[in-house]
Order: structure tokens, then C-alpha cells, then sequence
């Protein structure tokens, strides 16, 4: 049966701060290095092993799936890359804490903002510092291609033609996949793969360092699923990247 597992990387020196990152390219905090370590060791004591893995092209997520390959003592695996598994864009967002801006603007537009599936944030423009057409890692990219901004929508959009094309096709072909990416754009996967309602979508929360283990069947629809660890943890985790976007209490009046 194929097997898919997806790691969301560990905690990113933003996600420490409570900033919407985005595709901005911030590495791990040491909380996050340990989840990445903790991840691989739970891959290794269940006995799981690969045949490729997957990742974006930000370092959070590339910094995790090396860590979690050394901690299974498979760094020689074969490991694509690509922009179409990147975290979703947040647009003029990037950067701004979360509690700071749902002070401003409201818990539930910030909510909408995060969760919702098909509004995008607040576009980013062409001459701003932090427009990825600036990057060279994108320099391949067609115009089109490149976000100012994203729905979790526009991510599910972006990203499922590289399951279609690269991913799917490895599992169809008995490969055991392992697929190091971002909150959003795991969501997308996940959405996918369950059939996941767009009004359903918004409450789903992927915790970071946690290791999501699919069983699937010949068709690739799964058969079961299931986070590696303790139950506890990973339910704490998935609650604090909920909490994440809330305003602080007895902080500023909310819109």
C-alpha cells in the first residue's frame, strides 16, 4: 500500500513572534530545531523508511526534512524542491504580528485573513522589498505565477498540480514519500487527500514538528491516518497554532 507521510517543519523563528511569515525565507528557532530532530526520531522508532522526499523552496521546511533525514540516517535520499509547495503568500501581511493585527483590524477578519478559504489577505506590491518576483529563486517563474497574495483556495490551486504531476505518480509507482512542507500549504494536501468541505477547512490546524502518517489505497484515497506521538502534544500543539491569530487579552479594542 502506498505510504505518505507529511511534516509541517518545526517552529520557525517567526512563528516564535507571532509574525504572518508567508514566503518569507526565516530559518528554525531552537524550539523548531528540536521538533525537527523529535520528528525524525518518531519516523525512526516506528520503523519508517523513504524512497523520495518533497519540499519547498524556503529554508524552515528544507532545514526540517534534513534533520528529520539524518535522524533516520537517510540524508542520501533523493529530495526535489519546489515553489509549488511553499507556504500560501500572505501578502502585505508578511511580517506583522498576528495579535498586533487582530487588535487592529478584529479577531474575525483576521480569522477570515488566515482560515477562510477563498479571501486572500491585503496584496503585497510590485515595488515592495518583499514581492518575491525580486527573489532569484523565482526568476523562472512566469509573471502569472507569482503571488501578491493568497487564498488557501490559490494555494490548493498552486500546489495540487505537483501532486498530480510529481508526487502522486511516486506513490502510484510503490515509492514511500515523505513530504516537508508549511501549515497552508499541508492543508491544501490534506483537504485534498480527506475531501475536506471549504467550510470545514477553516477550523483544520497542522502542528508543527508532528509527523502526519497516511496509509493509502491503490487509488491513493486514504485508508487511515494518523499523527506519530503523543496524543497530548500534538493536540496542544494544533490548539497553539489556532490561538495563534487571536488578539491578546485586554488588548486594544477590536474593529
Amino acid at each position: 500500500m502506498p505510504t505518505l507521510v507529511l511534516l509541517r517543519h518545526g517552529e520557525s523563528t517567526w512563528n516564535k513572534e507571532n509574525r504572518f511569515t508567508g514566503w518569507t525565507d526565516v530559518d528554525l528557532s531552537e524550539a523548531g530545531l528540536a521538533e525537527a530532530h523529535e520528528a525524525g526520531r518518531l519516523l525512526r522508532a516506528e520503523g519508517f523508511a523513504f524512497d523520495v522526499a518533497y519540499t519547498s523552496v524556503l529554508r524552515r521546511a528544507i532545514r526540517t526534512l534534513w534533520i528529520a533525514l539524518e535522524e533516520l540516517d537517510q540524508m542520501w535520499l533523493p529530495v526535489v524542491g519546489s515553489w509549488r509547495l511553499n507556504e500560501r503568500h500572505y501578502g502585505a501581511l508578511q511580517g506583522l504580528n498576528k495579535a498586533e493585527t487582530a487588535a487592529t483590524f478584529g479577531d474575525k477578519q483576521v480569522k477570515i485573513w488566515r482560515r477562510s478559504y477563498d479571501v486572500p489577505p491585503p496584496a503585497l506590491a510590485e515595488d515592495d522589498e518583499r514581492f518575491p518576483g525580486r527573489d532569484p529563486r523565482y526568476a523562472g517563474l512566469a509573471d502569472a505565477e507569482i503571488p501578491r497574495s493568497e487564498s488557501l483556495k490559490a494555494t490548493v490551486d498552486r500546489f495540487l498540480p505537483f501532486w498530480e504531476e510529481a508526487i502522486a505518480p511516486s506513490l502510484r509507482d510503490g515509492r514511500r514519500v515523505l513530504v516537508a512542507a508549511h501549515g497552508n500549504s499541508l492543508r491544501a494536501l490534506v483537504k485534498y487527500l480527506d475531501d475536506i468541505s471549504d467550510a470545514d477547512i477553516v477550523s483544520l490546524n497542522i502542528p508543527t514538528g508532528a509527523p502526519l502518517a497516511y496509509d493509502l489505497d491503490d487509488d491513493l484515497h486514504p485508508r487511515s491516518r494518523r499523527y506519530l506521538g503523543d496524543p497530548d502534544r500534538v493536540a496542544a500543539a494544533a490548539a497553539a497554532v489556532a490561538a495563534q491569530g487571536r488578539a491578546a487579552p485586554g488588548g486594544p479594542a477590536q474593529a
